[in-house]
């Protein structure tokens, strides 16, 4: 199965982001009900949700914030893209691990693999500019997807291109072009794309996480960044 593949090769995988155990703090983010900071002044606003992360990140002195994988949300209440009709129930878990810094930050491809697709996902609360590439480990086939990115980083972008592990593939990007939410990479792990392209549920339903996380399994297994994370205070 892929988790125990992914263990199997993960000293072998380069960073995601650049990042430094022994010098860059890490703190650990929480977006859920329990947080009771995350008022709906805060969450709805994007200039003040992006202050709201930026102080958190200063104030625990950490160059990152990290998080949210298999986390029910009520962020997510910002937008109509999570919404479902009156009586239905609304998407709120998040199935990928969200790392919060500056606009601009590098993103590099973990292991060698192609292009499988990409799209501006150009909705309030959406993905923004999205990259998803496609892997194989021994005779295992999956994808990596990258979200919340600067619309730059898809010039001259082509389905199929080869990319080597280490290779700058991206950035974080600003609100304007990162579907309107504090700069941050949404990181996610999938297995079967079926028809997708270009975009794929990073939030699920709470009644479907059991398919949705077998599909999506956890992101650290590759960026191996969790145990760094220290709660923020």
């Amino acid at each position: 199965m892929l988790p125990q593949l992914l263990q199997q090769y993960q000293p072998d995988f380069s960073p995601v982001v650049p990042f430094d155990p022994a010098n860059d703090r890490l703190s650990l983010l929480d977006f859920t009900k329990t947080n009771t900071d995350l008022t709906a002044h805060v969450v709805e606003d994007t200039a003040v949700f992006s202050a709201y992360v930026s102080a958190q990140l200063e104030a625990a002195g950490a160059r990152y914030g990290i998080g949210g994988y298999n986390e029910h949300r009520t962020v997510y209440s910002r937008s109509r893209v999570f919404d479902a009709p009156a009586g239905e129930e609304p998407r709120r878990l998040h199935l990928g691990i969200d790392i919060w810094g500056k606009a601009g930050t590098c993103v590099y491809a973990p292991l060698d693999g192609r292009v499988h697709s990409f799209a501006f996902n150009d909705r309030f609360g959406d993905y923004g500019a999205t990259i998803i590439l496609q892997h194989r480990l021994e005779d295992q086939l999956f994808h990596t997807l990258y979200g919340h990115l600067s619309v730059k980083d898809l010039d001259g972008l082509t389905e199929g291109k080869t990319i080597q592990a280490g290779e700058l593939i991206a950035h974080f990007g600003e609100p304007a072009e990162n579907g309107h939410w504090p700069p941050h990479l949404h990181f996610q792990l999938i297995v079967e794309m079926g028809e997708n392209r270009g975009d794929y549920p990073g939030v699920c339903k709470f009644s479907e996480r059991e398919n949705y996380l077998s599909n999506c399994p956890d992101p650290d297994l590759i960026l191996d960044m969790m145990r760094f994370a220290v709660p923020a205070k």
